[in-house]
């Protein structure tokens, strides 16, 4: 595949979905802070799994304690945060469980932290999973691929420089 795409010109970074789920516009999230692409530009999932995994190549640049939330630096540089459901930092690391930690470095589709998003839910918590690309403006092109069920790993961002 990789020669494939040498030989067709494509380079695209492909990021893939950190949970098995439905992908959406980032610009969905309800909270601002995400749906006002404040951060950076991305995507969301809705997710039906329960598994967060690295989206590509990358080291843990931070890996909350709570495990609600981690942050990685793409081996080509994009920084990326995955946040699992909206305002969970408030569960304290209730219902999380962290597989990795700060400083690791990981690849595409290593398990990074699980979750039980039917109990999370249970406690009135929205459990849409944004990952955004917190440094964007580094990005010519920031392509998403969205509005449909997405495996993990499977790709929903293409970064263009």
């Amino acid at each position: 595949m990789g020669f494939f795409k040498k030989l067709f010109g494509s380079n695209e970074l492909e990021l893939g979905a950190p949970v098995d789920g439905h992908a959406v516009s980032v610009k969905e999230v309800s909270d601002p802070t995400f749906g006002e692409e404040i951060l950076g530009k991305g995507i969301a999932v809705r997710p039906t799994g329960n598994r967060i995994v690295a989206p590509c190549d990358a080291t843990i640049d931070l890996m909350f304690d709570t495990g609600h939330a981690v942050s990685l630096v793409a081996d080509n540089g994009a920084e990326i945060l995955i946040h699992v459901g909206l305002d969970t930092v408030n569960l304290e690391g209730k219902h999380f469980t962290v597989h990795a930690k700060s400083g690791e470095h990981v690849t595409a589709g290593q398990l990074l932290i699980e979750f039980d998003r039917e109990a999370i839910a249970a406690e009135g918590y929205d459990v849409i999973t944004p990952m955004v690309i917190c440094n964007t403006d580094k990005y010519g092109e920031v392509n998403i691929y969205v509005d449909k069920d997405v495996t993990a790993g499977e790709k929903v961002i293409g970064l263009k420089e």
